[in-house]
């Protein structure tokens, strides 16, 4: 019976011992998804994820890392002429140069190995090499280029069945639509972004001649440019191009379609040869719309005609405002300028502007901007401010949004009237002997008058204080 009461002892302290042990912590949680935070996420979050998966999956091989070489010249120091020159000419050092090395991308477009890309990814390179999605290497060489819109053709003679990217129809985008940027940033191989449009139509950027950007906060650094810019069904809308150094999230993509336009230029003679109207045009400022009886600030003042030129031939004159060009509204300077050059040379359009309150309709050819008759169509002589040493420009759309008036002074003659008053570039001037000038032709028809005076003075406003600068002129 002893014996028994023991056993039971024991038997109840090994019991206690096993209730008073701690059970184990697991060293992580691994879901079977029956333990996930969430367990049913929407459709629509999951159908978003599998669009951005499979377009990834599907574009990315497409996409392709371009390296390049190209020597550049290095700038010796400048020394003053000396007689002793011809002595010491054998003695001078031969021109040195450096090569230096840049990355970009591109995208696979056929699969004869034509590949688009930016112009300054390629321009001036001696070698190009391409990269494949399998890390296979080949020579590239540019086809074609097309500095004012920034993008080039790069060939490749490939011995393999290329993986080709397709490509959209960007004037279909609208803001706050998905965008997915594919490209090689700091050299890290076929990097995925997602963003949305943030806005369409930017220009006055300063980037490129014929800026139509798209803009996204899809993540874009240097070594993008030239990739494309996706829409949610793996379509190339855009050419991933250029970022805002100073802020996040703002990138610029060229619109496929302005490529598309100007491929077949690019392969068949390499260039591009653009449309001309010979017309000089500025905004359509408030001031402007109120004079001529406007209803919107829509449209392009003309400014100058060129002799010769189309614009003079189907009868466009100085002071018209065109609204329309070939069926399609204008509503700015830039609009304009981009449908004109769009616009195959020896094609008829019909010019829809304002003269004297009424609407006119008005055919006309358009010619060549690389033609003999655009170059010597072009005004050479001094404008009427050459006497004063001033070169000045209309005030660019961000300026004007901003409320300011006036003209852009872009370039002081060393020596001259202007310099010695102190005229100096960017100087905003706003009156010329306390008459307003709003834009160019203003500005110049005072002139004139103030030539025939003998003096003017000149109201500048700009980064520094605002002051009233005489300048004394030979009548």
């Amino acid at each position: 019976m002893k014996s028994f009461r023991v056993f039971l002892v024991f038997i109840i302290i090994l019991t206690s011992l096993a209730a008073c042990k701690k059970k184990e912590e697991p060293l992580f949680y691994e879901s079977g998804r029956a333990e996930a935070p969430v367990k049913e996420p929407s459709k629509e979050v999951l159908a978003i994820q599998q669009a951005f998966t499979a377009d990834a999956k599907k574009v990315t091989p497409a996409v392709v890392n371009i390296s390049t070489i190209t020597k550049k010249k290095i700038v010796q120091p400048f020394y003053e002429f000396s007689p002793f020159d011809d002595f010491f000419r054998g003695l001078q050092p031969k021109p040195q140069y450096r090569r230096e090395k840049s990355l970009g991308s591109g995208f696979i477009i056929n699969r004869d190995g034509y590949i688009i890309t930016n112009d300054h990814v390629v321009r001036d390179a001696e070698t190009i090499k391409v990269k494949l999605s399998n890390e296979k290497v080949y020579d590239g060489r540019v086809v074609g280029s097309d500095p004012k819109t920034d993008i080039a053709l790069v060939k490749i003679s490939a011995r393999e069945d290329l993986p080709v990217a397709v490509m959209g129809d960007s004037d279909k985008l609208d803001v706050g639509h998905w965008a997915i940027a594919i490209g090689n940033p700091f050299g890290l191989s076929r990097t995925v972004t997602v963003g949305v449009i943030s806005a369409k139509g930017r220009s006055g950027m300063g980037i490129e001649t014929y800026e139509d950007f798209i803009q996204t906060d899809a993540a874009i650094n240097p070594g993008n440019s030239g990739g494309p810019l996706l829409n949610i069904y793996g379509e190339v809308i855009g050419i991933n191009t250029a970022i805002v150094a100073a802020g996040q999230g703002i990138g610029f993509a060229i619109p496929i379609n302005m490529a598309k336009q100007i491929l077949p230029q690019l392969i068949k003679k390499g260039a591009v040869s653009r449309g001309w109207l010979g017309v000089t045009i500025q905004p359509v400022t408030d001031e402007i719309a109120q004079s001529f009886g406007l209803k919107t600030t829509q449209g392009a003042l003309v400014s100058d005609v060129m002799a010769g030129s189309p614009a003079a031939k189907a009868g466009i004159r100085q002071g018209d405002v065109i609204i329309r060009f070939a069926g399609k509204a204008v509503k700015d300077v830039v609009q304009l300028q981009r449908l004109a050059a769009d616009t195959p040379v020896g094609a008829k359009v019909e010019v829809d502007l304002v003269r004297a309150g009424k609407e006119l309709k008005l055919p006309l050819v358009v010619a060549s901007a690389e033609s003999p008759e655009a170059a010597q169509a072009r005004p050479e002589e001094a404008t009427p401010s050459a006497w004063l040493g001033l070169t000045v420009e209309d005030l660019p759309p961000q300026m004007l949004a901003r409320g300011m008036a006036g003209v852009l002074v872009v370039d002081v003659e060393q020596g001259s009237i202007a310099a010695e008053a102190g005229l100096q570039s960017n100087d905003i001037i706003v009156a010329v002997n306390q008459k307003k000038v709003v834009n160019v032709v203003e500005y110049e028809k005072a002139v004139k008058e103030a030539e025939k005076k003998g003096s003017a003075a000149l109201l500048v406003s700009a980064a520094r204080p605002v002051s009233i600068l005489p300048c004394g002129c030979d009548s």
